[in-house]
């Protein structure tokens, strides 16, 4: 099968792109900064933007599947280029033919009263749905990973500050999967026909909160810390906060954080667990991998 993956060098693009390769797949990698070097021998590169469209050609040329993994948070404006980017890529895979396409979104709890980051990534949903092609979903909350935005805010938390003066948004439900969960639910839907057209949630194992991440990751550090929540700290003041505590860049910090008073856990009736079942991975371990690639 040949699989073009949309964002190829990003956090769990790159992942995909070699899991996809080691599946036996033809892989088109596709990223601003694609080259040869960055990936496998036999993984093509196709360096492009999908804001140039001249950049464009042949891009989903004889593409089976398409995974389409971008997201412009470091940009002020980025729902605009995100609804401009998904809607060109739609007709750009409508035109070649393509068969299936799956995006990575976000889990938003109740879907009321949507951060921007979630409204957009809801946006971009409904703008790819148009396509003549079968487009799948799969909505994550925290992906715990070295790369990963949310767990980097995590990582540098419990690095830097041994008591934390937090927002209410801490004690928050979540439902953080672990990277290497991610891929596997990524790649093997290929083989289950049914996920076509459809829109799953994936998560690990368990639900937590933030506060409990935030101790499971000191914890994995040796390193104790003491939590106190506060009322006062909006999610929109607490991204302010993140200015000073996080090396995450603030652009990214800001829509994530105010994301965060979302609980974002596995809906029951949407759980791609029930037609693709995996052996996850608990969220200490998660934990525990993530940081020692990050010491490597």
């Amino acid at each position: 099968m040949r699989a073009l993956v949309v964002g190829a060098t990003g956090f769990v693009g790159e992942r995909l792109v070699r899991s996809l390769d080691e599946r036996g797949h033809d892989v088109v990698a596709f990223s601003r900064s694609a080259d040869g070097e960055s990936f496998p021998d036999g993984v093509e590169p196709f360096s492009g933007d999908l804001g140039a469209p001249e950049s464009l050609e042949g891009l989903c040329e004889d593409v089976d599947v398409a995974y389409y993994l971008i997201h412009s948070l470091t940009s002020e404006n980025f729902a605009e280029l995100d609804r401009e980017y998904a809607a060109r890529f739609r007709e750009l895979a409508s035109a070649a033919g393509v068969d299936r396409v799956v995006y990575l979104s976000g889990i938003s709890g109740d879907e009321t009263d949507l951060s921007p980051h979630l409204a957009s990534r809801r946006e971009v949903e409904t703008v790819l749905s148009e396509g003549t092609f079968d487009l799948t979903v799969l909505r994550a909350a925290v992906i715990i990973g070295p790369e990963s935005a949310s767990f980097r805010i995590v990582d540098d938390l419990t690095d830097r500050l041994p008591i934390l003066v937090v927002p209410q948004w801490v004690r928050t439900p979540c439902q953080p999967i672990g990277i290497r969960d991610a891929i596997a639910y990524l790649t093997g839907l290929l083989d289950v026909g049914e996920t076509r057209g459809e829109t799953y949630d994936i998560g690990g194992p368990s639900v937590c909160s933030y506060e409990t991440l935030l101790r499971l990751t000191a914890e994995e550090k040796g390193r104790r810390i003491r939590i106190i929540p506060v009322p006062v700290m909006t999610p929109k003041l607490s991204s302010h906060w993140l200015r000073f505590t996080t090396d995450v860049q603030y652009a990214i910090a800001r829509p994530l954080a105010e994301s965060m008073r979302h609980p974002v856990t596995v809906r029951e009736t949407h759980d791609l667990q029930d037609v693709l079942p995996i052996d996850r991975t608990s969220i200490k371990t998660a934990i525990a991998e993530s940081l020692s690639e990050s010491a490597r």
